[in-house]
């Protein structure tokens, strides 16, 4: 599994993937970075693989 996808199930990613389709599609148009749903879903997204890697490093040093 990418690094990009770390932590998140194939359920996840798929439904993610349709709303983020639908909301460039369908959604708002311009808006600001902080207003925009798709970036805010990109920077959750984000935050979710950082603490799946966070805890798979937490996890390896504790074996060692």
């Amino acid at each position: 599994m990418s690094n990009k996808n770390e932590g998140l199930s194939l359920l996840y990613r798929i439904r993610w993937r349709a709303t983020w389709l639908l909301l460039h599609v369908a959604g708002p148009a311009s808006l600001p970075e902080h207003l925009d749903p798709r970036s805010r879903m990109e920077r959750e997204r984000a935050a979710k693989v950082a603490r799946a890697q966070r805890a798979k490093q937490a996890k390896e040093a504790g074996r060692l």
